[in-house]
C-alpha cells in the first residue's frame, strides 16, 4: 500500500507505517554502551600500564626491595593479611574500622555543615557572625588540632570522630552557604505566591534548589575526611588501616604500606563513584538546561 503525498498529489514510494530506517536508530542507540566500554577499557589499560611500570621499576633494582617491593610481594601480602591478619586483625577489620569512623564523622560534619549553611546563606546577621569563624576553620589543616584532640577527649574513638568532623563539616557549610545565596528571587516569590508560608521555604524551596552544590561540598568533604583518617589513626588506630601502616612502617614492611595505600586508594574511588551514583540519582537535573 502506498501514500499520497501531500504536496505533489502523487504517491509516495514506500509503505504506510514502515519501519523507521535502521541508520538512523541503531548507531544512537549502541552510542551509550559503546563509550562505556570504552572507558572502562581506557581504565583497566591505565591500571595495568601502571602495574607493568611498578614491576619494570622493582625488577630493575634500582632501589632494594625494602624501597619498591614488588606487585606479586603486594599481592601475597594482601593475601596473607585478608587471612592471617595483620597488626592482630585481618585487612578486612582494618578497613571497616577506618570505614565506620568515617562514615560517623561524615554523618555528623554534614549534617552540621547543611544546617550551619542554611543559617550563615539565610540569616545576614549569623553570616556576619559564624562566616569568618567557618572560614577560620576551613583554612586549618585538621591535623592541626589533632593534639588538642587527644588531650580533651583521650586517645580512643572521640578524637578520631571529632577530628574527622571538623574536617567534613567547613567544605558543606561554605557549599550549602554559597548555593543558598544564589537561590533565585523568582523562586521564593512563587513560593509565596502559592501560599508557602515563610518557616516553610528553607525546607520546600531553598535546600532542594540548592540541592547540588550541597553534594559537590559533600562529596569534598568526604574526600578531606578519608585524607585525615589515617594521620588520626596514628595514635591508637589499631585496628584501622593508618594504624596498619604505622606498625607496618616501625618495622620496615614496604609491602604491607603499600597494600594499605592501595586500599585507601580503591576503597576512596569506589566511595566516590557510590556518591556520584547519588548524585545522578537525586539531582537528575544536573548539567540540563
Amino acid at each position: 500500500m502506498t501514500a499520497l503525498d501531500s504536496s505533489t498529489g502523487g504517491l509516495t514510494g514506500g509503505p504506510v507505517g514502515g519501519p523507521a530506517d535502521s541508520s538512523a536508530t541503531g548507531p544512537a542507540g549502541s552510542a551509550p554502551a559503546r563509550g562505556l566500554w570504552r572507558s572502562l577499557a581506557l581504565r583497566a589499560g591505565a591500571v595495568v600500564a601502571l602495574v607493568a611500570i611498578w614491576q619494570a621499576v622493582a625488577m630493575a633494582r634500582i632501589w632494594p626491595p625494602v624501597f619498591v617491593p614488588e606487585p606479586l610481594a603486594v599481592w601475597e601480602q594482601f593475601l596473607r593479611t585478608t587471612t592471617d591478619g595483620v597488626s592482630g586483625y585481618t585487612l578486612q577489620e582494618h578497613l571497616l574500622t577506618s570505614l565506620r569512623r568515617i562514615l560517623l564523622g561524615c554523618l555528623y560534619g554534614v549534617a552540621g555543615g547543611v544546617l550551619l549553611g542554611l543559617l550563615i546563606g539565610m540569616v545576614p546577621t549569623l553570616r556576619a557572625l559564624l562566616g569568618p569563624l567557618v572560614t577560620f576553620v576551613r583554612t586549618l589543616p585538621p591535623l592541626a588540632y589533632l593534639s588538642l584532640l587527644v588531650i580533651w577527649f583521650g586517645i580512643d574513638e572521640e578524637p578520631k570522630i571529632w577530628l574527622l568532623l571538623l574536617a567534613a563539616l567547613p567544605p558543606v557549610a561554605v557549599a550549602t552557604a554559597d548555593a543558598v545565596r544564589s537561590v533565585h528571587e523568582d523562586y521564593l516569590n512563587a513560593a509565596r505566591s502559592l501560599g508557602a508560608r515563610r518557616h516553610e521555604l528553607p525546607l520546600r524551596v531553598v535546600l532542594p534548589s540548592a540541592l547540588p552544590e550541597i553534594i559537590t561540598g559533600v562529596r569534598v568533604a568526604v574526600g578531606v575526611a578519608y585524607t585525615t583518617v589515617v594521620a588520626a589513626e596514628t595514635v591508637n588506630g589499631v585496628p584501622g588501616i593508618g594504624g596498619m601502616v604505622r606498625d607496618a612502617q616501625r618495622y620496615n614492611q614496604t609491602d604491607v604500606v603499600v597494600l594499605g595505600i592501595l586500599v585507601i586508594g580503591v576503597s576512596g574511588l569506589l566511595i566516590d563513584f557510590l556518591l556520584q551514583t547519588i548524585d545522578r540519582r537525586l539531582v537528575p537535573w544536573r548539567g540540563r538546561t
